[in-house]
């Protein structure tokens, strides 16, 4: 039996901070109402910033915006796609594709082009692609470091200092990541120079105490190595380490400020424990002069903030603490509302801001060693913290303002007016490549609720822009709350968030347990309640360590089969009456179960699959969901439903259970798709004999042991290990065996098909078999494809868990024209990919289940080589060799044809084939010519061509801009037919029927001339 160790009570999630703010102090808002009209007054006097103006291409884009959210969605998605088109006709392709007659809104002349029958592309993308370019400089300052010096000397001449942002987000190689590295060194030179030339700081580079560092430079994390994985935080923040020494070191040589910035939140306690390690080493422990941005718009950073404080005062750490509201608000709510998570951003803009003035009042009670950095472009939170920081005594020259380029000129210009320091936060970069920067400021200045919006459309008074934002978060909205679930609907199981340091000490404390307590166990077969141990017993072993033995399992036998029909037989009247919320609620306790015990099952699935961390976790998700989602389901299938409603007679569908089948499960998803085949049939009245894979029988026995313990009957369910050459096989054939369920190879779920089809003496039902055989799964990089999400994407889709997915990835379609710049960056990327133990949280290539299927796949690489370019394949570190552990490097091939062996077979392992394709029409061709249609990937921002795809990519699941791998049951139910499987959908709402019988009763309910007046239960047909 597993054990009794509670690990969902140590699992734990965001910590959330108190949702009390301080009541509005009388005194203090009337103070800070009246530096507010103060700022109003003198902002007034300045010109309107170029966003805002009336005038020109920015305000019209802007104001078309703000009163169109379906233009402005579109306007910013072909921005996004901009960068990536390369010619005339592709711009104005999707110039009409995203805008159509609206286009003319970028430029009023193109109405008569695009209205043209015909015309030269070049007349119209020329002005297009400018107006973006000149959109771009609205806040980006430029390109090259000659441009960064200018806008430097302006911003000096007006009293401003610069801090420098480089545009340039995450990098997917070691080489991207050196040339950003070398830009950092690069601008630290060349401003350094400048300023030493200049020795005279501006007034905002003055501090109490004199000159403050002048050269200030933003860095982010996610630009220094493609080595970062939050769940994996020692080996990411040495890699990140790396890198940053060397800035760091020149920083501290020329002077210079390093301010670590924020991203998106899985990236928040990792960049907080770099930032910490880092300034910890002696070398940096004094020098340079160091910052870091926070986000008021999470809940749990004020509790960050107080760390850093009590950090800073405990090593007597001089800190600049930049505090932002958040750029990032949409992606975050949306992301965990996807997983289930609690979502880490406050729900109401009024919450943000209400506790950006909390924070405020924290940073300026710690300003004798906290340098505060007031970045906002909001004259409340700009007034509250001025008015606070008099009444606190804090010198104005401690605190500092900070506004980005381009936009909040005239508050810059306001703050400067009353003595106070202000910086100006300056991107610098390729205008096109640094969209994805435009975008998220385009999107925050055109925000329903954003200050900048409300000031400069009139919508909003002066009076309410300076209300405490206390006084509105009760009336707020929520602009992206999900709609409220019906009471018992069913919920995705979440997966274990890995970032958050608890958890990954608890699931490295509940592995540790579990090699200490339970390998080595005997697991005997289970038939009819009675347990047999008198069989030959099967060693498992950890395919990372081959010497480990994770428990032994008993070998059934013929007559062992033999029995566990008899059983089924007799039993089955009795649990098909049984009630169908008894046997669903059975299930909700097996889901009860399996979420309290998460860490332990994740553990096992870790050791005998060999499956990394975050894949045994969502490996567990998916059978706790399964258990749910069909205990939900059988409650809405056994509702008669009505057929006809007709005068005088009642007509019902209604289902019966088939009888007694197996559930035959492959060693991929162990639990998930074992869970899956075993409980559907049985939740539906039929009784289920278990036959798991031989390489992860243990899992097998845990899963019966579970069942078991939330209430199935002894004659419902058994389990039965064995040989699919003998008692399996003699199970497929029984006469009283009335359906199969099986996920396997293409080779044995034929097999089963076949003879499944022969009827044999004493056989009453024909038999259903539900039947999934694996799939060889393309695809299609289109020419204006996100590259920096598709080719983490197709790594991950290819190689997580060493491609032993059936929807795993194995061919990929690249059209020729961005072919040569797409495959260049996937090979440089793919050194950064993690293979080791997965026992280790960072891993993502892991070794294969066994010794056959470690030589089987060898053979489809030496054969790749023969017919195709080895373009690339990863290296096994030494101690992994030493393991004996069943590994096999990762493979990239190109120069593939579709004739090629390894482009036609599934291979089950990390193997990638890359052809080319010449247009879409090929693509579309190459991708459907194969036996198989199981998943399939399209990454593309053509409307038209998704379109396409949506009809031209036949497979079963088709994922469109993200990886073909990880369904999530309800959301994506999974299965795919030609030799993939008979096109069942498990995890979806038709999949219970195929454990049943439907039946039709018609009865007559006219009598002499009347019919009875009675409550129908039944539900109407769709």
């Amino acid at each position: 039996m597993l054990s009794t160790t509670n690990w969902s009570s140590v699992i734990k999630p965001y910590p959330m901070a108190s949702a009390r703010f301080p009541a509005p102090d009388p005194q203090i808002e009337a103070a800070v109402r009246a530096k507010g009209a103060e700022l109003f007054a003198l902002m007034e006097k300045q010109p309107p910033p170029a966003l805002f103006s009336k005038k020109g291409a920015y305000a019209r884009l802007m104001d078309w915006s703000m009163k169109d959210p379906a233009f402005k969605t579109q306007l910013f998605r072909f921005v996004d796609v901009l960068p990536s088109l390369h010619s005339s006709a592709e711009i104005v392709r999707h110039l009409q594709e995203y805008l159509g007659e609206k286009a003319v809104e970028l430029n009023p002349a193109l109405k008569v082009g695009l209205a043209a029958s015909s015309f030269a592309p070049s007349l119209v993308a020329g002005p297009v692609k400018a107006q973006i370019v000149d959109m771009a400089r609205q806040f980006v300052a430029g390109e090259t470091g000659e441009d960064l010096i200018k806008q430097i000397q302006k911003n000096e001449k007006l009293g401003l200092a610069t801090t420098i942002d480089l545009l340039g987000e995450t990098v997917v190689s070691d080489e991207e990541a050196d040339i950003f590295l070398r830009r950092n060194l690069e601008i630290l030179d060349s401003v350094s120079k400048y300023y030493a030339a200049r020795p005279t700081p501006c007034r905002s580079d003055v501090g109490p105490t004199g000159p403050l560092p002048r050269l200030n430079l933003s860095v982010k994390i996610s630009a220094l190595t493609p080595d970062v994985h939050p769940a994996d935080p020692e080996n990411s923040i040495e890699a990140l380490k790396l890198r940053l020494r060397p800035i760091l070191r020149r920083a501290a040589a020329v002077g210079a400020l390093i301010n670590f910035d924020m991203e998106s939140y899985r990236l928040k306690d990792l960049t907080l424990a770099l930032f910490k390690s880092i300034f910890e080493e002696a070398e940096f422990a004094r020098q340079p002069a160091i910052g870091i941005a926070l986000q008021a718009y999470l809940r749990d950073c004020e509790e960050d903030l107080n760390g850093l404080v009590a950090w800073a005062r405990a090593r007597g750490r001089p800190l600049n603490i930049r505090l932002v509201k958040g750029a990032y608000w949409d992606y975050e709510t949306i992301n965990a509302q996807q997983r289930e998570w609690p979502i880490p951003v406050w729900q109401k803009k009024p919450e943000s801001d209400a506790n950006y003035e909390k924070l405020s009042i924290i940073l300026l009670e710690n300003a004798d060693l906290i340098t505060p950095n007031f970045a906002s472009h909001n004259v409340r939170s700009c007034a509250h913290a001025i008015v606070q920081s008099e009444r606190l005594g804090v010198d104005p020259r401690l605190i500092e303002f900070q506004a980005l380029y381009g936009m909040a000129d005239d508050l810059k210009a306001a703050l400067l007016q009353l003595g106070h320091r202000v910086r100006e936060y300056t991107a610098i970069g390729e205008l096109l490549p640094g969209m994805a920067y435009l975008v998220r400021r385009l999107l925050e200045n055109t925000s329903n609720e954003g200050f900048l919006r409300s000031k400069y459309s009139g919508e909003t008074s002066q009076s309410q822009m300076l209300d405490n934002p206390v006084n509105a978060i009760a009336g707020a909205a929520e602009p992206l709350r999900r709609r409220p679930r019906p009471p018992g609907s069913f919920i995705n199981a979440a997966n274990t968030d890995f970032t958050i340091a608890t958890n990954r000490t608890a699931q490295k404390a509940a592995l540790k347990d579990f090699e200490t307590r339970h390998l080595g166990k005997r697991w005997p077969c289970i038939v009819n309640g009675k347990k047999i141990t008198n069989r030959a017993f099967i060693a498992s072993v950890n395919p990372a360590r081959p010497a480990q033995i994770i428990g032994y399992w008993a070998q059934g036998t013929v007559q062992d089969a033999d029995e566990a029909v008899a059983a089924s037989v007799a039993f089955f009247p009795q649990w098909r009456a049984t009630p169908v919320d008894v046997r669903a609620s059975i299930l909700e306790t097996a889901a009860e179960i399996m979420e309290t015990r998460r860490l332990e099952i994740n553990s096992l699935l870790i050791l005998e699959a060999a499956k990394p961390w975050l894949e045994a976790d969502g490996d567990t998700s998916e059978a706790i969901d399964f258990l749910r989602f069909y205990a939900s389901e059988i409650r809405r299938i056994v509702t008669p439903v009505v057929t006809q409603d007709v005068p005088g007679e009642h007509c019902v569908q209604t289902w019966s259970p088939r009888g007694v089948g197996i559930a035959v499960a492959p060693w991929n998803f162990p639990l998930a798709i074992l869970t899956g085949l075993t409980v559907a049939p049985l939740v539906a009245g039929n009784c289920v004999i278990i036959k798991p894979a031989r390489q992860t029988s243990i899992i097998g026995a845990y899963l019966m042991n579970i069942l078991r313990e939330a209430g199935v009957p002894a004659g419902a369910l058994h389990f039965l290990p064995c040989s699919g050459a003998d008692a399996g096989a003699h199970l497929v054939a029984h006469p009283q065996v009335d359906f199969i369920a099986f996920t396997g190879s293409r080779e044995v779920g034929l097999n089963i098909w076949q003879e499944a089809g022969k009827t044999k003496a004493g056989q009453i039902n024909l038999k259903k078999v539900v039947c999934e055989m694996g799939g060889k799964n393309a695809m299609i990089i289109d020419t204006d494809a996100d590259l920096d999400e598709a080719i983490p994407a197709v790594i991950y889709s290819a190689f997580g868990f060493a491609g032993q997915k059936c929807s795993a990835l194995s061919r990929l379609i690249v059209l020729e024209t961005i072919y040569d710049r797409f495959v260049g960056r996937l090979l440089s990327a793919c050194p950064a990919i993690p293979v080791g133990d997965p026992s280790q949280p960072g891993t993502i290539v892991n070794p294969v289940i066994d010794e056959g299927a470690q030589k089987s796949i060898l053979a489809y690489i030496e054969a790749g080589r023969q017919e195709c370019h080895l373009a690339w394949q990863g290296t096994l570190p030494p101690h992994l060799r030493e393991t004996g552990g069943y590994y096999v490097p990762p493979c990239i091939f190109t120069n593939c044809r579709p004739t090629d062996r390894i482009v036609r077979e599934e291979i089950f392992g990390p193997v990638l084939a890359i052809l080319k394709a010449k247009d879409l029409d090929e693509a579309f061709e190459m991708a459907n010519a194969n036996d198989y249609a199981l998943t399939g990937g399209f990454f593309s921002r053509s409307p038209a061509a998704i379109d396409r795809a949506k009809t031209e990519q036949l497979v079963g699941n088709l994922y469109i801009n993200r990886g073909c791998t990880g369904a999530v049951v309800q959301r994506h139910p999974f299965g795919g037919f030609k030799m993939s499987g008979g096109g069942t959908k498990a995890g979806g709402r038709e999949y219970l029927e195929n454990f049943l019988f439907p039946r039709l009763i018609a009865e007559n309910v006219l009598r002499r001339g009347f019919t009875p007046v009675e409550a129908q239960p039944a539900r109407q047909s769709d």
